[in-house]
């Protein structure tokens, strides 16, 4: 290849002055290269001023740049640590309505709007309670045709119960296992878990039977047995203990949990957003072992104080710190929580229609995997987790699980969330809205639309109770289909008129709402997409 004129003259010009002048050339690189690493007396930033001298800050700038410091550590124990608090609040809620570990509160009516849950429904039988594994594991006899979870204090999932869980809906013997247990586990006749804190949450739901809780709330209360794990009873074989090392110990006795009712119970579950967000973790990091989190998430809680086996006290200073970053803090989950910006999170093109586990599925990593007739194909892990779309979740939502985010027919539930109507707005109580449903609504066993309050994440509360229309004829009508087979759903301050009760809900006009559309056991046209539901319209 040829070299042009002009660029050969060039090329020679640059080696004939590096051949004369090598020195010069290098001290031009290292002057470069000194402005780059070298901080100047003065720099504006967002914190305001900051001046060197020579490269060292003066103590004005020492105290912003600590302040600041200080203030992202106790930023990010919100927005990482979210997850946990809500467990915490969860149980602190549970404590203070007087229901005690390996007790269960069960909602034979179904949960209403007098229940602070994030984003709970009015369309399944809820059974929810905590598992203490401080005295060794505990067993779980679960019922069958269930739905659930079990999920530690840090909302990390454990295993699941029930049609997605081993079990496979015929209910099954779960024995739950605590950090720090070095005794005998069985070798058979459990699906053996291991958690790694000293609670675990019992998140269950069951289908109403025919349109009837009664029927379903009666096999919760004749199958679902909590009792201390017995080492050496059923599950290891008399072979085993003539090996050695083992004793033999009488079979545990199954017993039949304390049951609380839920329906019409007024709970409050929902983590505060105030300083009192920062005793409320001080309290779960107290009471559980030190190392259950990694240590890089730790690592900012610990810097504003909060660490195992200290008391958190603090001085005015940080005192202040932590009020304004619980604030900003709680603007970031909110604005993630109802106003995405990541458009892997929406799942149709030009829609309000959104989720976060889209993306990163259940650990908020690696997306879900895809499912082909030769089975399920999993993605490689991004090895980076998708911390917007981790605070989002949690900052709506109670429980997770894969069955929650994976792209499988018949098994689990899928969601859709609306925060926004079909021009980009906010949803306002006080003005009328309908969304369409095509026909063959995607949905194997249900499903339902559920409204809740902007500020508590929780059922919108109306003189309607139970916030909700759905295929179900229980807790309020079924929603009726068009001569098409499409269901429009109304959302209205008051009835419209000639729209049935079934499709249509209250919503409050002092209230702002958002809502979230469920899918059971869903279908194929959900996850190829051939099935979309309308925008939620503003009709005045």
């Amino acid at each position: 290849m040829k070299i042009g004129l002009l660029a050969a003259t060039t090329l020679a010009a640059g080696v004939a002055l590096w051949t004369a002048c090598p020195a010069a050339v290098m001290a031009q690189g290292s002057k470069q290269s000194l402005e780059s690493i070298s901080t100047p007396d003065k720099v504006e930033s967002r914190i305001g001023t900051l001046k060197f001298k020579d490269g060292a800050p003066d103590a004005e700038t020492s105290a912003k740049v600590y302040d600041n410091l200080d203030f992202t550590y106790a930023f990010r124990a919100f927005t990482d640590t979210f997850k946990g608090v809500s467990m915490q609040a969860l149980l602190e809620g549970f404590e203070a309505a007087g229901i005690e570990d390996n007790e269960i509160l069960l909602f034979s009516e179904l949960m209403d709007s007098e229940s602070l849950f994030l984003t709970a429904n009015a369309d399944t039988v809820y059974y929810v309670g905590f598992l203490n594994l401080s005295d060794g594991p505990m067993v779980v006899e679960t019922p069958p045709d269930a739905l659930g979870t079990f999920d530690d204090m840090w909302f990390r999932w454990v295993i699941d119960f029930g049609r997605p869980g081993p079990d496979r809906g015929e209910g099954g013997k779960y024995l739950i296992v605590g950090p720090g247990y070095d005794g005998y586990l069985p070798e058979d006749g459990f699906y053996v878990a291991h958690s790694k804190t000293n609670r675990v949450v019992i998140l269950g739901r069951s289908f109403l039977t025919n349109d009837d809780p009664a029927p379903t709330v009666k096999v919760i209360k004749d199958n679902l047995k909590i009792y201390p794990y017995a080492p050496g009873g059923v599950g290891m074989s008399i072979a085993r203990y003539l090996e050695g090392g083992v004793q033999l110990g009488r079979n545990a006795e199954p017993k039949m949990p304390v049951f609380h009712e839920g329906s019409g119970l007024a709970i409050n579950t929902i983590p505060p957003n105030d300083f009192s967000y920062y005793e409320m973790l001080d309290r779960l990091v107290q009471s559980e072992p030190a190392t259950v989190l990694d240590p890089e998430l730790m690592g900012p809680i610990a810097a504003i104080g909060i660490k195992k086996g200290e008391a958190f006290e603090l001085d005015d200073r940080m005192t202040k710190i932590l009020k304004e970053a619980v604030a900003v803090a709680n603007a970031t989950g909110r604005t993630l929580g109802f106003a995405p910006r990541d458009p892997d999170w929406f799942f149709y093109e030009n829609s309000n229609w959104w989720n976060p586990l889209f993306a990163g599925g259940y650990n908020f990593e690696t997306p879900l995997p895809e499912i082909t007739k030769d089975g399920a194909k999993p993605y490689p892990p991004t090895g980076y987790k998708q911390n917007d779309a981790r605070t989002s979740f949690f900052y709506d939502a109670t429980g997770i699980t894969p069955a929650m985010a994976m792209r499988l027919t018949g098994v689990g539930s899928q969601y859709l969330f609306a925060t926004k109507d079909a021009n980009g707005d906010w949803f306002d109580g006080a003005k009328t809205y309908n969304v369409t449903l095509p026909k063959d609504i995607p949905a194997a066993a249900f499903w339902s639309f559920t409204l809740y309050d902007n500020q508590t994440r929780s059922m919108l509360k109306t003189p309607q109770k139970y916030p909700r229309p759905g295929s179900q004829n229980y807790p309020s009508p079924a929603a009726e289909a068009a001569e098409d087979g499409s269901t429009t759903i109304w959302f209205s301050p008051q009835q419209p008129d000639g729209v049935a009760r079934g499709n249509w809900i209250q919503t409050d006009p002092e209230k702002g709402w958002v809502t979230l559309l469920r899918l059971y056991s869903p279908l194929a046209s959900f996850f190829d997409k051939s099935w979309q539901p309308s925008e939620i319209e503003p009709v005045n």
